[in-house]
Parts: C-alpha cells; sequence; structure tokens
C-alpha cells in the first residue's frame, strides 16, 4: 500500500512522519529501523486496545519482536501523576532496558503519558508514536511535546522528548465517531487559521469529505498538518519563538478544559474549536482583524458542527475571572502576563503579551453573557 513521508529535520534527533493507509500490518517492516533491540513495550488504552491491540501484536511477531502490553484507562483523567506512576512502575516490572522502545498505540493522551514515561524512564528510552485519532495524527503525535495534566492546569508537567518514529495509519480513523472526528479536525484547521490560507480555503471545499472518510481527503489533510507542524517544530524545537504559534486557541481552550474538570463532557479539539473562535473574536475586538475574516472563520466551524461557544456544548456555567485564572498558570505566561495567539486575518496569527488581563476578563464576561452563539 502506498505510504508518504515527511522528515522532521532536527539533528540527532531527527525523525520520518509514515503517513498512509494499513501500516498497522506494516509495523514490524516499518518499526525495524528504529528498533535498537526488538523488544517494545506497548502503551495504550482499553478502547485503542479493543480495536488495534491485536493487529500490532500480530505484526510484531511476524518480526520477531518481543513485546508486551500495558492497557490504560480511556480518557484525559488518566494522564495524572497516579497514571504517570503506575505506568513507569509497570514499565520497570516488565524489565524495560534503555536499549528497548515504547509504543504509544492510541490518541493524545496515550502518546502524551506514553511519551513523558519514555523520558524519564532510565533517564530516557526511546519511543514510537502510533497515533489512531485524527487530533494525535495531525498534533500531538509530531513535535515531541510530552507531559500530564494537574490540577493547576493542562500539560504543566512534561518534557521535551522527540519520537524515534511516528506512523499515522488513516485507516484507524475508520474507528472513530464523528465526536472524535471532528474534535481532530479542529486541530486541522487551526494550521490554515494560524499560517496556511490556501490550506484553509481547501478545507473549506473539502473539510466535509475529510470528516466523512473519504481517503484523499484524509490523506491530503494529514499530509498537510503534518508538514505545517515539522516545518514550525524545525525552526523552534522547544517553543522559544514561532512554535508558539501552534497554541492558537489553546490558551482559552485549556482554560475552559480545567473549569470542566478534564471531563468527557468537553474533548480537547472541543476546546480548541472554541479557543480559536474567542481568539478571533478577541483579535476583532482589539481591531487587529476584521469582522468579516473572523465571521469566515467561524462559519467554517460551525458548518462541519463544531461548537465556537462553551453554551453550544451545554457546559456548566462558566465565570470569566475563574477562566483569566486558569489563564494565569499557562506555560507561557511571563512576568505575569499570558500570551495569546491572535491573528490579523486567515493564515495570519501572531502572538502577543499585550493584552491586559482586564481586557481579556471583560471580552469573556461579555462573550459569556450569551448562552451560545445559536442565541
Amino acid at each position: 500500500m502506498a505510504t508518504e513521508r515527511l522528515h522532521v529535520p532536527l539533528g540527532a534527533r531527527a525523525y520520518d512522519i509514515v503517513v498512509g493507509r494499513g501500516l498497522l500490518a506494516q509495523a514490524d517492516r516499518l518499526t525495524a529501523p528504529v528498533l535498537e533491540k526488538p523488544r517494545v513495550a506497548i502503551v495504550t488504552d482499553e478502547t485503542v486496545a479493543a480495536l488495534h491491540l491485536a493487529a500490532l501484536q500480530a505484526a510484531f511477531d511476524r518480526g520477531s519482536v518481543r513485546h508486551d502490553a500495558i492497557v490504560l484507562p480511556p480518557g484525559e483523567r488518566t494522564k495524572d501523576f497516579r497514571h504517570l506512576e503506575s505506568l513507569l512502575d509497570r514499565l520497570l516490572d516488565l524489565g524495560l532496558e534503555r536499549a528497548d522502545t515504547l509504543v504509544a498505540l492510541g490518541g493524545g493522551v496515550v502518546g502524551d503519558l506514553a511519551g513523558f514515561a519514555a523520558s524519564v524512564l532510565r533517564r530516557g528510552v526511546d519511543f514510537i508514536q502510533f497515533p489512531t485519532t485524527l487530533l494525535a495524527q495531525v498534533d500531538s503525535s509530531v513535535g515531541g511535546k510530552t507531559g500530564i495534566d494537574t490540577r493547576h492546569g493542562k500539560n504543566l508537567i512534561g518534557a521535551f522528548h522527540q519520537p524515534r518514529l511516528v506512523l499515522a495509519d488513516t485507516d484507524a480513523l475508520g474507528t472513530l465517531a464523528r465526536r472524535e472526528l471532528l474534535a481532530g479536525y479542529a486541530e486541522v484547521v487551526k494550521y490554515g487559521l494560524l499560517g496556511d490560507r490556501p490550506f484553509f480555503e481547501w478545507l473549506e471545499r473539502h473539510g466535509e469529505a475529510v470528516i466523512a472518510g473519504d481517503p484523499d481527503a484524509r490523506r491530503r489533510a494529514v499530509l498537510t498538518s503534518c508538514a505545517n507542524k515539522a516545518r514550525i517544530v524545525a525552526a523552534d524545537e522547544t517553543e522559544t519563538g514561532q512554535r508558539a504559534l501552534l497554541n492558537l486557541g489553546h490558551t482559552f481552550g485549556h482554560a475552559l478544559e480545567v473549569a470542566c474538570g478534564y471531563d468527557a463532557n468537553l474533548l480537547h479539539g472541543e476546546a480548541v474549536a472554541i479557543g480559536m473562535a474567542m481568539a478571533f473574536r478577541l483579535s476583532s475586538r482589539l481591531g487587529l482583524c476584521s469582522d468579516r475574516e473572523t465571521g469566515r472563520a467561524l462559519r467554517h466551524l460551525r458548518s462541519v458542527g463544531l461548537a465556537t461557544h462553551p453554551g453550544d456544548l451545554g457546559l456548566p456555567a462558566l465565570d470569566a475571572a475563574t477562566l483569566v485564572g486558569h489563564m494565569a498558570q499557562d506555560k507561557k505566561v511571563r512576568d505575569g502576563r499570558v500570551a495569546f495567539v491572535l491573528a490579523r486575518g486567515i493564515g495570519e496569527a501572531f502572538l502577543t503579551r499585550d493584552v491586559g488581563a482586564d481586557t481579556v476578563r471583560a471580552f469573556l464576561a461579555d462573550m459569556l453573557a450569551r448562552p451560545s452563539d445559536a442565541a
């Protein structure tokens, strides 16, 4: 089956992203060049294990790769200290050595948690990302950000630890519910909105096909998203500059996730979609972006079924001051000033620390005074 490769040029930490169909069945062949030893520990969750674990194990059996599997509970709440400690204990119980490799089979939660475990286990072991959700394939599996959540905020404890390989099997997307696909699609749209206007315009025409399952549309969406992220990561691996643009929608979105207690009523991608809508609205309010451009961005999100207001999802009542407080814990805060990714237009995002807390609080209060965007 045809596959396509993208290279992430990071010197000694460089790796390839392979995108294609049927990659699970080819795992033995595809991973062999990056395995120091034929010994892996597969980290996955209960939902993904029921769908894909047997196929991956069969491939490793064919390649004579010794493997064990650790199956975690699904959901964002698994990304915490308790589950990290349990995972590390189980890996040590298996006798995993520094020359062995972790394989993260699943969505963003599994990839972030397993990647962080790999970064600290025996002071660092290799890991491979095998993302099975659209969100993970286009975003969280690429770039080496790993970590866990705390009560203070999302991803506040973590490390940069690049994978040795990313294998994005687009066939795996066929097992996802539409809600999960939409959550991943929010991250796809993000690349168009932050710096690739032609891609956004392509998504306006083909976004529904990506969600509905058209193989060519999905392949192009995944490849273009990964190419955009790989280019930014290669230029700014540890987020000291332009990589922060990838957080479009995330400052608002992470605050929403913390306020909702990381529960299943708000998926990460849903929070990002609402966060991007907030970022564009704030940009318009500040006179940075035209109402026309903001309206166009929001119309596309709504056209595929993504929420652009917390009330669209029936979330509990939210308080502007509480959300601003959560934003103050953002990783990019410097000297008490929150970094916002705002926009001058579609494909023209930029980073600023010049928006005061009072301005953000007033903006959120006005927005939250409406019950939803449908109102």
